[in-house]
């Protein structure tokens, strides 16, 4: 087996970095009672100004001016984690969350992803993409993988000798050990994991129990992992909130590519798709406002949400300003990409007709597109309907209709056509007082044409037009 360990060493500053856009001035997350605040992480600004992590709030303020402070989540930082786990479902069945960090099983997965390098390329992309920073290393057991990830960015361990190699130099403070052992073993004049591994087994068990011993035996692939497999859930929920109002739609279009981006990543992981979400847009004092996306299929691509999504918003008044937008999505259907033809002549870059409809609906309206549907009413003029709904029953034609019907039958004049195909008798109507009783037939003009002619039953010759065949 093959695991990748994704480390994320600054997943709660990116949970906040990544919900505004890019900007230079200083951040920092605090954390702390209210009489000894400290940072706890600081954006790059912050730290080119002097600032640190664990410096006092106050020792801060005295060095840097102006700066925007925070509030250290630990919720938040959950929430972000579970997330990357979901989106990491996408590559992988078997994913575990370690402190700061996601596992998953990659051995599967290189035949349908390629080779370790394109697949890790694949990963960062993503990760990127998503706004988080990461460090990634690969090794035959999820500890050493979630170990060599903290000392080696990009490293590639793939056979159990290999691993004993690259683990033997790692000083004992990066090891990760269970407990204080590292403290202790260092005090003994310990200072490596090579060191570590050639002591006796059973000092170690005296001394520092059977814990130890167990941890470098999962350590070195010697022992069984046993790990809790992450499942992602079956609804999605995700809230961000800003420390300023927003009053124009516009501005809210930043968020909403960003939770959007979310929703895709985590349909992705779990290979689905949304047919309907909702947007709540809080409020200070009142009721939040309520945006309903609704899809006439499941769709899962980044970019056609957005746009579904935009197009309602933006048509959406707002009350009052802003302070946070959440994005609610409980029906999560089954996922069926739309199929090509092998010889499909169409560009490549064409729109599918699903996405344009779609795109179509967003920003014209839901009853802007219609559809033409059969109804049960035999008459030719009532035969058809508009509908704004393309879930249409699929009907079997036994007889031929005309392409084009005309809104009123006239007469047929000129020489006598010739009859193609008929009669087909109609007689209906009794119940609404447009009682009719008609012979069809399809016929051939004397131009040449096609038309379907109807006449009153044995009188052939009193010929009505109905329609024409294309």
């Amino acid at each position: 087996m093959l695991w990748a360990c994704v480390l994320l060493p600054h997943l709660a500053l990116d949970g906040v970095l990544r919900r505004r856009p890019s900007t230079d001035a200083p951040l920092v997350l605090v954390s702390g009672s209210a009489q000894a605040r400290t940072l706890f992480a600081v954006n790059t600004p912050a730290r080119a100004a002097g600032l640190y992590r664990g410096q006092r709030l106050t020792a801060a303020q005295a060095l840097l001016s102006q700066f925007e402070t925070v509030e250290y989540d630990p919720a938040a930082i959950e929430h972000w984690h579970r997330l990357l786990a979901a989106w990491a479902y996408r590559y992988s069945s078997d994913v575990v969350l370690f402190p700061h960090a996601i596992v998953l099983e990659v051995s599967k997965s290189l035949g349908l992803f390629g080779p370790w390098p394109r697949f890790e390329a694949q990963l960062r992309e993503d990760l990127t993409a998503l706004g988080f920073r990461h460090r990634i290393a690969l090794a035959p057991g999820a500890q050493a993988a979630y170990v060599l990830a903290g000392i080696h960015d990009g490293l590639a361990v793939m056979a159990p000798d290999a691993l004993q190699r690259a683990l033997a130099p790692i000083a004992l403070r990066y090891a990760r050990l269970p407990d204080d052992a590292g403290t202790s073993l260092a005090a003994m004049g310990i200072r490596t994991l090579g060191q570590l591994l050639r002591l006796p087994r059973d000092g170690l068990q005296r001394r520092f129990g059977a814990e130890l011993l167990a941890y470098l035996d999962r350590l070195t692939g010697e022992g069984p992992e046993l790990m809790e497999a992450y499942r992602p859930p079956d609804t999605f929920d995700l809230r961000m909130e800003w420390t300023h109002e927003i009053e124009h739609v516009e501005a809210l279009m930043f968020p909403l590519r960003r939770l959007i981006g979310d929703l895709a990543a985590y349909l992705a992981g779990r290979d689905g798709g949304v047919q309907r979400f909702v947007l709540e847009l809080e409020h200070r004092g009142t009721a939040p406002t309520r945006v309903v996306v609704g899809l006439l299929a499941a769709e899962r691509e980044a970019a056609l949400l957005f746009e579904c999504a935009r197009g309602r918003l933006e048509r959406q008044q707002l009350p009052q300003p802003v302070v946070a937008m959440r994005l609610l999505a409980r029906e999560l259907p089954p996922f069926v990409p739309a199929g090509r033809d092998l010889f499909d002549t169409r560009p490549a870059h064409a729109m599918p007709l699903d996405q344009l409809r779609e795109r179509l609906r967003a920003r014209l309206g839901e009853h802007a597109i219609q559809h033409l549907r059969r109804t049960i009413d035999p008459r030719p003029e009532h035969a058809q309907t508009t509908a704004d709904n393309t879930r249409l029953p699929e009907v079997t034609e036994t007889l031929p209709r005309p392409t084009w019907l005309l809104d009123r039958p006239i007469p047929l004049h000129g020489a006598s056509p010739t009859i193609l195909a008929g009669p087909e008798r109609i007689e209906t109507g009794w119940w609404d007082g447009g009682d009719m009783r008609r012979d069809y037939y399809v016929v051939r003009t004397s131009q040449g044409q096609c038309a379907w002619v109807f006449c009153p039953p044995g009188e052939p010759g009193r010929w009505m037009l109905h329609g024409w065949f294309a």
